[in-house]
């Protein structure tokens, strides 16, 4: 597995939890805006009533973001699945971090926030910059 492929696996992480960060942003917000535009046509003036078809534009515009982030989502997962696949390369490799920490890695574990190598030292290194697989 090339230091790329390592990159792009700790990459995949920050984006999946920039993503869930996104979709629970989202959901308030289209909560939200549901709210205000019943509100809004609760108290609109019954004389001069807005014009429905911008409401359901707007409607229209805020589920295509939402649909958005939720394929951004899925795309990430499966990225983030591709991965697993070259996880299993790393094992039985050396891992140096920033700060000297060496050994054979013995065991990988994937969490949200980032990749654990398990070394034979005992020790643990979070797979992001400034690691070397050799």
């Amino acid at each position: 597995m090339s230091v790329e492929s390592v990159s792009a696996t700790s990459q995949t992480s920050v984006n999946a939890s920039a993503a869930s960060a996104a979709k629970q942003q989202l959901t308030v917000d289209y909560d939200a805006f549901l709210q205000l535009m019943m509100a809004q046509m609760q108290n609109q003036d019954p004389t001069d009533p807005v014009d429905s078809s911008e409401q359901l534009a707007q409607l229209a515009s805020f589920s295509q973001v939402e649909q958005s982030i939720e394929t951004n989502s899925k795309l990430e997962k499966m990225l983030a699945n591709m991965s697993f696949g070259q996880v299993d390369d790393l094992i039985g490799r050396t891992a140096t971090d920033a700060n000297g920490t060496t050994g054979t890695v013995t065991s990988v574990e994937v969490y949200d926030d980032g990749t654990l190598l398990g070394l034979d030292t005992g020790e643990g290194i979070l797979l992001g910059s400034g690691v070397k697989i050799s």
